[in-house]
């Protein structure tokens, strides 16, 4: 059985046990908690936090197999930061997210003046959102004003909710990152829309740090960052049907900085389309750092006019800062397979490594990238060790590990 076999197995597999556990929820029979039951309005000018704190801690704190939280359609209703607390008595908890939620007017309007968060779920395992609900993080105001990333609040933060799922969602500007995935065991994200205007900062898609076996599937991306972040101590990651750009791509990292320790590994980022995006498939560690960043392989990539399709830089660094090489995040064994389209950029593969550790078992093939205009690309290459089966310019980069070709 050949790896694109085993792949497709693996990747069917995965998908038939999101839709089994999705219409578990769906089928099984549970009590649902009209926020509208809960004084809220529902006119996008009133502060219905309250009522859906209220309807929350019922949802919560009842007794039961599934409870449901239900944000009916045709509403707009107007939170505040508000974190969703658990655990929660029922091992499944949904919410049925079919109207609008919209942050405060203006940065001016929240409550609290620097937020680190706006909607926050915490410690409820079984959590399920589904719908075909929108929240607006209305985040003009947040990038007008300048203010740093972490002046900035994440729209919806998912923290140590293990078994999480999410489904049919769509997120608009955010004033900084869409969705946080922190701490959690078992995720699936599939069918969601994430949108920002590419100028916008910091407006990573779905950024995920120290969880494990996280699915992505089938969603579209189109932010002024990241499409995806996969950031330290996070393993099993698989990313599958991603529609990207603008952005900058699906990255590993940035890892490392300030000399951390940092882990990832078993990353697959499979079928996806980098549509004008700033980078394709990154990996990015900060000089000086520690750790790891092992056994990842994007395949079968389509590239649409793409400025950086492949870029692997083990030496970042801030500009300014001088940083002696006495460490890096190691990478190994990366493989980039079945990339196809075309790129801006003449330079449009670069692996810069550490002199100290290298890049090592980095496999690429299958790579197929030209210049829109018709022109052939260059690949730029530092101290990385690897192999090729494609032409002698992929081959010498390999061989010739100093060098631009």
């Amino acid at each position: 059985m050949d790896f694109h076999h085993r792949h497709f197995t693996m990747e069917t597999t995965l998908r038939i046990w999101i839709l089994i556990n999705f219409l578990c929820f769906v089928l099984v029979n549970g009590q649902n908690y009209n926020v509208l039951n809960y004084g809220t309005k529902g006119d996008g000018q009133t502060d219905d936090s309250e009522g859906f704190v209220q309807a929350w801690n019922d949802v919560c704190g009842g007794d039961g197999d599934i409870k449901t939280l239900l944000i009916p359609s045709d509403k707009t209703f107007l939170l505040q930061p508000t974190v969703f607390q658990g655990p929660c008595n029922s091992t499944s908890i949904k919410v049925q997210l079919d109207g609008v939620i919209v942050a405060p007017s203006d940065k001016g309007a929240w409550s609290n003046p620097t937020p680190k968060m706006w909607i926050k779920f915490s410690y409820v395992s079984g959590l399920m959102i589904v719908g075909s609900g929108t929240i607006n993080g209305r985040g003009l105001t947040f990038w007008e004003l300048n203010l740093k990333a972490s002046q900035r609040p994440t729209a919806l933060h998912i923290s140590k909710c293990d078994n999480f799922r999410i489904n049919g969602l769509t997120s608009i500007d955010s004033a900084k990152n869409h969705i946080s995935i922190n701490k959690c065991n078992t995720v699936a994200i599939s069918n969601i829309n994430l949108f920002a205007p590419e100028t916008s900062p910091n407006t990573d898609g779905i950024d995920i740090s120290e969880s494990t076996n996280i699915n992505i599937f089938d969603s579209t991306i189109q932010t002024g960052d990241d499409c995806i972040a996969i950031n330290s101590g996070s393993s099993n990651i698989n990313i599958t049907g991603i529609n990207c750009g603008p952005g900058h791509g699906i990255s590993v990292g940035s890892l490392g900085a300030g000399g951390a320790e940092a882990t990832v590994s078993n990353v697959q980022v499979t079928h996806c389309t980098f549509n004008q995006t700033t980078n394709g498939a990154r990996i990015k560690t900060w000089l000086g750092g520690q750790g790891y960043a092992r056994n990842i392989s994007f395949t079968d990539i389509t590239l649409i006019n793409t400025k950086n399709p492949i870029i692997i830089d083990q030496q970042y660094i801030d500009k300014g800062r001088l940083v002696g090489e006495e460490s890096a995040v190691a990478i190994s064994n990366v493989k980039y397979i079945d990339f196809h389209g075309t790129t801006s950029n003449k330079n449009a593969i670069t692996i810069k490594c550490s002199e100290t550790t290298h890049c090592r078992d980095v496999v690429m093939d299958g790579i197929n990238i030209t210049m829109a205009d018709g022109g052939k690309p260059k690949v730029n290459c530092q101290y990385v060790d690897g192999e090729s089966s494609d032409n002698d310019l992929m081959r010498n980069c390999f061989n010739n590990n100093t060098s631009t070709n």
